[in-house]
């Protein structure tokens, strides 16, 4: 069948805008917490919010993928993430902004359903290159989220970001509708056979293996993007909002780079470059947790590689072993990267908090090292069998 490039355009754009409805509060932070009446100490609960609400979806909607028509269904939870970013735009206190953002996060789950049918949708041979191109855009999301609502806060204040998030996905739901391929259920499947198959995938070794190192992997991300805000608006640097965004960039340039992971697995090295990554992952946090800036990019550029590289390796490899039921197999992995993001977004603030930028850069390489400890034990249990397989290629 294969994917154009303009459909995987839009599987990637409909993944940058959802994502962006749970990330774009991380460098408003320091923003909505005076005007809400929100302690630092407890700032971190805004990102999780969304997380813990993303947390929900992915167990209860994304199985819904292997049941109907996912054209439908992505435009349907389009519509209702902007009902949550909505709300968030006009809160006025803090209860009725998490409730927004925690609606938001519940139907952002888009962005699995999305992943999962551009994977259906694609040869076995193009599996990973489309991986690697719609993932992309949950990373543009995430990080380029961050440049643009520093810039929109710095213009119109932080409810501005929120407006402009809800017209963008009510355009995009329409744009799905209108580009994507029908894609009927005959089956007939239940909802509940559906959810006892997703338990089960809790049984698999190669599923735990690869949500483990998803869970901490994003906990070390969460770590940083949800802690970043608190040092670089503090002194010495004392940096604008929109400044802050600025570091959006550069972790997006690192991210886009580890694109070629997709192509790396499409030749049987996903476990290899799992490893890499996550030495890398590691080792970014002494850059980041050094008092400069320009370590402190540097840091930024390496991570986001990192994590990005260990993702699209862990998304095609569970894909590939369950070509039938992407969207639950997908739908539950990312349950562990919605534990693992909240966790990060919760604890890195804290961190700070008691003990500087310095408590959370040891916070995110304590994370990365877990991950690492994973994939060594899964590789170790599984023997030296890929190596091979990719040193063949």
């Amino acid at each position: 069948m294969g994917l154009t490039t303009g459909r995987r355009t839009v599987f990637a754009a409909v993944c940058a805008v959802a994502v962006a409805s749970i990330y774009a509060a991380q460098p408003v932070l320091a923003e909505i917490g005076p005007d809400l009446g929100v302690p630092d100490a407890d700032l971190g609960w805004i990102v999780a919010a969304g997380q813990l609400g993303y947390l929900a979806g992915l167990a209860a909607l994304v199985p819904l993928g292997d049941l109907v028509d996912r054209r439908k269904l992505i435009a349907a939870h389009l519509l209702l993430t902007a009902v949550g970013a909505a709300l968030a735009a006009v809160a006025a206190q803090a209860w009725l902004l998490l409730t927004g953002l925690a609606l938001a996060g519940l139907f952002a789950v888009v962005v699995q359903t999305t992943v999962a049918y551009a994977a259906a949708l694609s040869t076995p041979e193009e599996r990973g290159r489309t991986l690697g191109v719609v993932t992309s855009g949950v990373v543009i999301g995430i990080l380029g989220a961050r440049v643009a609502a520093g810039a929109l806060a710095e213009l119109w204040g932080w409810r501005s970001v929120y407006v402009a998030l809800a017209v963008l996905l009510v355009t995009l739901a329409g744009v799905v509708l209108k580009t994507m391929p029908p894609d009927p259920r005959r089956d007939g499947t239940t909802y509940r056979q559906v959810l006892t198959s997703l338990g089960g995938l809790f049984r698999e070794p190669l599923f735990l293996s690869r949500g483990l190192i998803a869970f901490f992997l994003f906990a070390s991300f969460g770590t940083l993007w949800s802690g970043l805000s608190l040092p670089l608006a503090a002194d010495p640097w004392n940096l604008s909002t929109a400044q802050i965004g600025l570091f959006g960039l550069v972790g997006l340039a690192g991210a886009l780079g580890a694109a070629r992971a997709g192509r790396w697995a499409d030749r049987g090295c996903a476990s290899l470059v799992t490893g890499g990554a996550l030495i890398l992952l590691t080792a970014s946090w002494l850059a980041v947790g050094q008092p400069s800036l320009w370590l402190l990019g540097l840091g930024v550029l390496v991570l986001d590689f990192a994590v990005q590289a260990v993702h699209v390796s862990n998304q095609h490899l569970l894909t590939a072993a369950h070509p039938d039921r992407t969207s639950s197999v997908i739908g539950g992995y990312m349950i562990f990267y919605s534990l693992g993001s909240a966790l990060g977004a919760a604890t890195t603030t804290a961190a700070f908090a008691t003990a500087g930028w310095t408590g959370s850069s040891v916070l995110g390489a304590a994370f990365a090292g877990c991950a690492f400890a994973v994939w060594a034990a899964a590789r170790f249990a599984r023997g030296r069998a890929e190596v091979r397989a990719c040193s063949a290629s």
